[in-house]
Protein backbone atom coordinates (compact mmCIF):
# COMPACT_ATOMS: atom_id res chain seq x y z
CA UNK A 1 0.00 0.00 0.00
CA UNK A 2 1.17 3.78 -1.11
CA UNK A 3 0.10 6.64 0.89
CA UNK A 4 1.02 9.67 -1.09
CA UNK A 5 0.24 13.06 1.85
CA UNK A 6 -0.62 16.01 -0.86
CA UNK A 7 1.09 19.35 0.19
CA UNK A 8 3.62 22.24 -0.44
CA UNK A 9 7.22 21.24 0.44
CA UNK A 10 8.64 24.55 2.86
CA UNK A 11 8.36 26.07 5.99
CA UNK A 12 6.18 28.86 4.17
CA UNK A 13 3.41 26.77 3.57
CA UNK A 14 3.64 24.62 7.09
CA UNK A 15 0.51 24.70 8.59
CA UNK A 16 -1.46 25.89 5.84
CA UNK A 17 -4.57 24.32 4.94
CA UNK A 18 -2.89 22.76 1.44
CA UNK A 19 -0.96 20.76 4.01
CA UNK A 20 -3.43 18.88 5.86
CA UNK A 21 -1.85 15.61 3.67
CA UNK A 22 1.44 16.34 4.48
CA UNK A 23 0.28 16.68 8.20
CA UNK A 24 -1.48 13.48 7.86
CA UNK A 25 1.43 11.76 6.23
CA UNK A 26 3.90 12.67 9.54
CA UNK A 27 1.00 11.26 12.20
CA UNK A 28 1.07 7.84 10.37
CA UNK A 29 5.16 7.75 10.34
CA UNK A 30 4.95 8.43 14.07
CA UNK A 31 2.22 6.59 14.86
CA UNK A 32 4.86 3.41 13.43
CA UNK A 33 8.42 5.44 14.42
CA UNK A 34 9.12 6.04 11.45
CA UNK A 35 11.07 9.25 9.66
CA UNK A 36 10.55 10.40 6.18
CA UNK A 37 13.27 11.06 4.36
CA UNK A 38 14.50 12.54 1.09
CA UNK A 39 16.75 11.08 -0.79
CA UNK A 40 19.23 12.60 -3.41
CA UNK A 41 18.19 14.54 -6.57
CA UNK A 42 14.46 12.53 -5.56
CA UNK A 43 11.68 14.61 -5.84
CA UNK A 44 9.97 13.36 -2.89
CA UNK A 45 10.34 12.42 0.52
CA UNK A 46 9.81 8.54 1.96
CA UNK A 47 9.69 6.27 4.64
CA UNK A 48 8.35 2.33 4.61
CA UNK A 49 7.54 -0.46 6.92
CA UNK A 50 9.26 -3.96 5.94
CA UNK A 51 5.57 -4.92 5.75
CA UNK A 52 4.87 -3.16 2.68
CA UNK A 53 3.56 0.27 4.19
CA UNK A 54 4.99 2.84 2.12
CA UNK A 55 4.45 6.95 2.68
CA UNK A 56 5.20 9.55 0.37
CA UNK A 57 5.00 13.45 0.64
CA UNK A 58 5.43 14.69 -2.97
CA UNK A 59 8.08 17.86 -3.28
CA UNK A 60 6.91 19.18 -6.35
CA UNK A 61 4.15 21.66 -4.90
CA UNK A 62 0.31 20.62 -4.54
CA UNK A 63 -0.30 21.37 -8.32
CA UNK A 64 2.52 18.91 -9.57
CA UNK A 65 2.27 16.05 -7.12
CA UNK A 66 1.66 13.29 -9.62
CA UNK A 67 5.28 14.06 -11.00
CA UNK A 68 6.33 12.06 -7.99
CA UNK A 69 4.10 9.00 -8.02
CA UNK A 70 6.37 7.35 -11.34
CA UNK A 71 8.28 6.09 -8.78
CA UNK A 72 5.86 4.07 -6.89
CA UNK A 73 3.56 2.38 -9.76
CA UNK A 74 3.01 -1.45 -9.30
CA UNK A 75 0.73 -3.56 -10.27
CA UNK A 76 -2.04 -4.43 -8.07
CA UNK A 77 -0.63 -1.45 -5.82
CA UNK A 78 -3.39 -0.37 -3.14
CA UNK A 79 -2.50 3.92 -3.51
CA UNK A 80 -4.54 6.22 -1.04
CA UNK A 81 -3.49 10.04 -1.42
CA UNK A 82 -4.76 12.34 1.43
CA UNK A 83 -5.44 15.81 0.45
CA UNK A 84 -7.20 18.70 1.66
CA UNK A 85 -11.41 19.43 1.09
CA UNK A 86 -12.71 22.74 1.25
CA UNK A 87 -15.97 21.15 0.86
CA UNK A 88 -16.09 19.14 4.02
CA UNK A 89 -15.89 21.63 7.34
CA UNK A 90 -12.99 21.72 9.72
CA UNK A 91 -12.43 18.56 11.74
CA UNK A 92 -14.81 16.53 8.91
CA UNK A 93 -12.99 13.64 6.94
CA UNK A 94 -14.48 11.67 4.00
CA UNK A 95 -13.08 8.85 2.04
CA UNK A 96 -14.23 7.78 -0.78
CA UNK A 97 -12.63 5.01 -3.84
CA UNK A 98 -12.42 7.08 -6.91
CA UNK A 99 -14.14 10.13 -8.63
CA UNK A 100 -12.60 12.89 -10.46
CA UNK A 101 -10.56 15.98 -9.20
CA UNK A 102 -13.49 18.02 -7.98
CA UNK A 103 -11.11 21.14 -8.82
CA UNK A 104 -8.08 19.86 -6.69
CA UNK A 105 -5.04 20.83 -8.69
CA UNK A 106 -3.22 18.21 -6.63
CA UNK A 107 -5.56 15.39 -7.08
CA UNK A 108 -5.78 16.35 -11.27
CA UNK A 109 -1.70 15.77 -11.07
CA UNK A 110 -2.37 12.21 -9.22
CA UNK A 111 -5.19 11.28 -11.52
CA UNK A 112 -2.57 12.34 -14.16
CA UNK A 113 -0.14 10.27 -13.08
CA UNK A 114 -1.94 6.86 -11.57
CA UNK A 115 -5.40 6.87 -12.81
CA UNK A 116 -8.91 8.15 -10.78
CA UNK A 117 -8.71 4.57 -9.21
CA UNK A 118 -7.37 5.15 -5.66
CA UNK A 119 -8.74 5.89 -2.27
CA UNK A 120 -9.11 9.45 -1.62
CA UNK A 121 -9.02 11.04 2.36
CA UNK A 122 -9.92 14.46 2.51
CA UNK A 123 -9.61 16.29 5.38
CA UNK A 124 -12.11 19.08 5.90
CA UNK A 125 -10.82 22.85 5.95
CA UNK A 126 -13.71 25.05 5.19
CA UNK A 127 -14.53 27.14 2.54
CA UNK A 128 -13.22 30.90 2.08
CA UNK A 129 -14.81 33.41 4.14
CA UNK A 130 -16.19 36.35 1.63
CA UNK A 131 -13.99 38.10 -0.46
CA UNK A 132 -10.96 36.17 -0.39
CA UNK A 133 -9.81 33.86 -2.76
CA UNK A 134 -9.39 29.86 -3.00
CA UNK A 135 -5.44 30.09 -3.23
CA UNK A 136 -5.30 33.16 -0.49
CA UNK A 137 -7.57 30.62 2.17
CA UNK A 138 -5.46 27.08 1.31
CA UNK A 139 -2.42 28.74 1.42
CA UNK A 140 -3.36 30.36 4.88
CA UNK A 141 -3.03 29.47 8.22
CA UNK A 142 -6.21 28.26 9.99
CA UNK A 143 -8.29 31.38 11.49
CA UNK A 144 -8.97 30.52 14.75
CA UNK A 145 -7.26 27.93 17.26
CA UNK A 146 -10.68 26.61 17.48
CA UNK A 147 -10.31 25.41 13.50
CA UNK A 148 -7.25 24.01 13.75
CA UNK A 149 -7.95 21.80 16.87
CA UNK A 150 -10.39 20.49 14.87
CA UNK A 151 -8.30 20.03 11.65
CA UNK A 152 -5.76 18.14 13.97
CA UNK A 153 -8.53 16.16 15.28
CA UNK A 154 -8.90 15.24 11.36
CA UNK A 155 -5.91 14.13 10.52
CA UNK A 156 -5.64 12.20 13.43
CA UNK A 157 -8.39 10.22 12.49
CA UNK A 158 -7.53 10.08 9.00
CA UNK A 159 -3.85 8.72 9.98
CA UNK A 160 -6.08 6.19 12.02
CA UNK A 161 -8.48 4.84 9.26
CA UNK A 162 -5.19 4.33 7.07
CA UNK A 163 -3.67 2.88 9.40
CA UNK A 164 -6.66 0.22 9.48
CA UNK A 165 -6.86 -0.19 6.16
CA UNK A 166 -3.46 -1.13 6.05
CA UNK A 167 -3.90 -3.63 8.97
CA UNK A 168 -6.58 -5.08 6.58
CA UNK A 169 -9.89 -3.88 7.83
CA UNK A 170 -12.72 -3.68 5.13
CA UNK A 171 -13.10 -0.89 3.17
CA UNK A 172 -16.21 -0.52 3.78
CA UNK A 173 -15.58 -0.60 7.83
CA UNK A 174 -13.11 2.31 7.81
CA UNK A 175 -15.31 4.32 6.34
CA UNK A 176 -18.40 3.46 8.64
CA UNK A 177 -15.94 3.97 11.49
CA UNK A 178 -14.57 7.37 9.86
CA UNK A 179 -17.86 8.71 9.67
CA UNK A 180 -19.17 8.04 13.27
Amino acid sequence: MTVFGLGNPGQRYSGTRHNAGFETVDRIAAHLGLKLRKRCFCCFKTAHTDDGLVLVKPLTYMNNSGEAAPSFLKEGEVYIVIADQMDLPPGKIRIRKGGSSAGHNGLKSMIEAIGPDFIRVYIGVGRPSPGVSVPDHVLSRYGSDEDRALVDEAEEKAAEAVLRLFEGESFERVVQWANS
